[in-house]
């Protein structure tokens, strides 16, 4: 067994470091008295106050929630169910274009996306909004879960379907009352991945949303071009305690789903 060495300890911790400084300078002036982004006048929490009276925040914040919601389920079930199809329908015609298809968004660039997707919702007469962005994350996002699935439905043991089938199931109840139980951590996994890929989202909401339907990213991109606030600084310390909501929620559904799987 190799040993911990120094060296690695010190890579971790300036790794880990670099990743995680500037997130952790960023929640502490969140808490600063001074409107000074960069200069300690005390703690306070007066800009969480201020953030919640500001409707252009709340607006896009709600906007951002209700696509990120939407766009993470509708990717979920389109994912789950294209991840079924690559690895039980076994060999079919246009299987490698199906499969390129479903993971292209992967290493598509998102200006690339964004902007062939503007196009086209233009070329349909489709106007831009809600709608327009929420169809644009499921289209990137939808290949992020089918790999998260697959690799969950690779190590499945099909033997239990295949008893479920011999004891009378149909394939539809076989999925839903065996396969889909045993595969929901990935499937959960999939959609909080979903989530907060819709969350992070600029480039390709830039191109898709309208002038009523403004995302929490652009928002702050927009406010922080003018300069950075504490008010945005308390945002970003609620979207980042969120996130860490969510990890450690599917950390202990996973973790409760192991123990089930090995009692």
């Amino acid at each position: 067994m190799r040993r911990f060495s120094w060296f690695n300890a010190t890579s971790l911790t300036f790794g880990f470091a670099f990743l995680y400084l500037p997130m952790l300078i960023l929640i502490i002036y969140s808490f600063n008295e001074s409107r000074l982004v960069t200069v300690w006048a005390g703690f306070s929490t007066k800009w969480y106050g201020e953030l919640f009276q500001n409707e252009q925040f709340l607006d896009a914040a709600w906007v951002t929630l209700k696509v990120a919601f939407w766009s993470s389920t509708v990717a979920t079930v389109l994912g789950t169910l294209a991840a079924y199809i690559m690895v039980r329908a076994g060999r079919f015609r246009g299987r490698g274009l199906f499969s390129g298809m479903i993971y292209a968004p992967l290493v598509m660039p998102e200006v690339i996306t964004g902007l062939s997707l503007l196009l086209f919702f233009i070329a349909i007469g489709l106007d831009r909004g809600v709608l327009t962005i929420v169809l644009a994350h499921t289209t990137f996002s939808m290949c992020y879960v089918s790999v998260v699935v697959t690799s969950r439905l690779v190590s499945f043991d099909r033997s239990l379907e295949e008893a479920a089938l011999d004891l009378g199931c149909t394939p539809f109840d076989a999925f839903r009352s065996v396969t889909l139980p045993i595969i929901m951590p990935a499937v959960i996994s999939g959609w909080l991945l979903a989530f907060t890929l819709s969350l992070d989202d600029l480039v390709i909401a830039s191109f898709t949303s309208g002038p009523s339907s403004t995302t929490l990213p652009i928002k702050i991109f927009s406010a922080v071009r003018l300069g950075v606030t504490p008010e945005i600084n308390a945002l970003s310390t609620i979207m980042i305690g969120l996130v860490t909501l969510g990890v450690i929620s599917a950390s202990l559904v996973s973790r409760a789903t192991a123990k089930k799987e090995r009692a």
